[in-house]
């Protein structure tokens, strides 16, 4: 099985245990790290998430994994809060993250960067589009250095004319939430 699969089945044992608590699952990711595969479970609710949310899930969560046992790798199993600045990966994320101020690194460099922030404005199957888009870090040269001030002065003058950017969702690494204290 896939790790895609993985997840799927661990979303639908932990929401039987959620429901009922008004908990929602954020996000299931079953992954591998420094040789060792974690399941991680992302709880939410209105007005956050507390230790003693995470470790009621955790508890009822590990026996009913335990039971139907359908990972057959040994894995370390985490819950807790996505947190503040979480990742939006599925759709419900970018659905209820309308209007809030996101991050968007790629994968190559867009008009001389890969990382931006703006304001989520739209999304679809293949596209995230941003208003007030901005370049978050200015771009490197090709030695990795800090960039000449014409090539910052250009990548700036791209997105500070941008009222909104379109990014392609398959050159997105990530999207997430800015925090703004």
């Amino acid at each position: 099985m896939a790790a895609r699969d993985y997840e799927k089945i661990a979303e639908d044992i932990a929401k039987g245990i959620t429901d009922p608590l008004n908990i929602d699952i954020y996000d299931v990711e079953y992954v591998k790290e420094a040789g060792e595969f974690y399941l991680r479970v992302y709880i939410d609710k209105p007005g956050g998430v507390t230790i003693d949310d995470c470790e009621t899930v955790s508890r009822a969560f590990s026996d009913k994994i335990d039971e139907a046992d359908p990972i057959p790798d040994a894995y370390i199993l985490e819950v807790s809060s996505p947190g503040l600045g979480r990742k939006l990966k599925k759709d419900r994320h970018f659905e209820k993250s309308l209007g809030e101020k996101v991050e968007i690194k790629l994968f190559e460099a867009m008009d001389g960067s890969k990382e931006f922030t703006g304001v989520l404005k739209s999304y679809d199957a293949d596209s995230i589009t941003v208003s007030d888009a901005e370049v978050l870090v200015p771009p490197k040269n090709n030695k990795g250095r800090k960039p000449s001030k014409k090539a910052q002065a250009e990548a700036e003058a791209v997105t500070s004319k941008a009222k909104e950017m379109i990014f392609k969702r398959k050159e997105i690494s990530t999207v997430r939430l800015v925090v703004e204290f």
